[in-house]
């Protein structure tokens, strides 16, 4: 399964694409910040990849390989069956890492939007800052980037796009939070 969405910079869209992408990101950060999460699954394809690799600190000569393979150690490596699951889980109040639930605040910038040999497909990368905070004194944030493949859908439709691909790099080797029960 291809991961790897990166691009020449030189290659570029039109600036009407760039904004309806980047509103379509923004979107989905309130979606998610809102608790809409069932609204937020119309967002994704039904043959999403959702991943997070575990990263590693390495040497500089050995930067290549401080992101796990496909197939190895993931903090995350969801279809969209599963992603489904996690969200229905949270609506059952039986998601003791949610409840109470948490208040997040996704801020999502640096986002470059580039065709792909795919004339329905989009690459876009972005970088996103997530604030969360749980109970009197749990406060959590976690950065990183996102490697996404975002599809066009048909004329009509809810949504101008799903993403059908997410690759999310967290910036930390070590993930200093209690839960990953978050969606990025």
């Amino acid at each position: 399964m291809a991961t790897n969405t990166q691009h020449s910079p030189s290659t570029s869209v039109s600036l009407e694409l760039q904004r309806d992408v980047e509103q379509f990101l923004y979107e989905e950060a309130r979606l998610l910040d809102t608790w809409e999460f069932r609204a937020w699954l119309k967002l994704l394809a039904p043959d999403l990849h959702y991943w997070a690799p575990v990263r590693e600190n390495r040497l500089y000569r050995e930067r290549k390989k401080e992101q796990a393979e496909p197939g190895t150690s993931a903090y995350f490596d969801d279809t969209y069956d599963e992603i489904v699951q996690r969200v229905e889980r949270l609506y059952t109040h039986m998601a003791w890492a949610e409840e109470p639930p948490s208040r997040t605040r996704h801020l999502v910038t640096n986002i470059q939007v580039r065709p792909t040999d795919d004339p329905d497909e989009l690459a876009v990368d972005s970088a996103f800052y997530l604030h969360r905070t749980r109970t009197e004194r749990d406060a959590d944030w976690i950065v990183g980037g996102r490697q996404d493949v975002i599809r066009r859908t048909a004329p009509g439709s809810e949504h101008p796009f799903q993403i059908a691909r997410r690759t999310i790099i967290f910036d930390m080797s070590t993930l200093l939070i209690k839960n990953l029960s978050s969606f990025y």
